[in-house]
């Protein structure tokens, strides 16, 4: 296979992963966190726990998927599971909340929705910081 094949399956499988837990945390923020102590809380609670199993994720996906510790295959693979995810949280807006695309962008504009889109930005840089280290240390 390929090496940057096995970069975007690899990329995929670690969306499908961190989207599942995300989807579980997420959950509980929404019902439990954010009604008590109100949205932007409610995500700084979540974030440190979905970045973990984010780096757990990465790398069981890098290992997994053999990925190589050069940019090139691990930014192929953050590239490809953060447009997954986006993709998939546009769509879960759009048909389980009714958000149009607009509303959409416009809640990524509340410290809430800023800070999720940073945590999911370090969701997709996870592989190529986790690259060159975890390379080495795997030796």
């Amino acid at each position: 296979m390929h090496p940057l094949t096995r970069a975007i399956l690899a990329g995929l499988s670690y969306f499908a992963l961190v989207f599942a837990v995300g989807f579980a945390l997420g959950a509980v923020r929404v019902s439990l966190a954010a009604p008590r102590f109100g949205a932007f809380v409610a995500v700084v609670i979540e974030t440190p726990f979905i970045l973990t199993a984010s780096g757990f994720g990465s790398l069981w996906c890098i290992d997994r998927f053999r990925v190589g510790a050069g940019l090139a295959p691990r930014a192929t693979m953050g590239g490809a599971a953060f447009v997954a995810l986006m993709v998939a949280e546009t769509g879960l807006s759009a048909f389980a909340f009714g958000r149009s695309l607009t509303e959409q962008g416009l809640a990524l504009l509340t410290p809430a929705g800023a800070l999720g889109l940073a945590g999911q930005v370090v969701f997709a840089l996870l592989p190529v910081l986790q690259g060159r280290r975890w390379a080495a240390a795997r030796r």
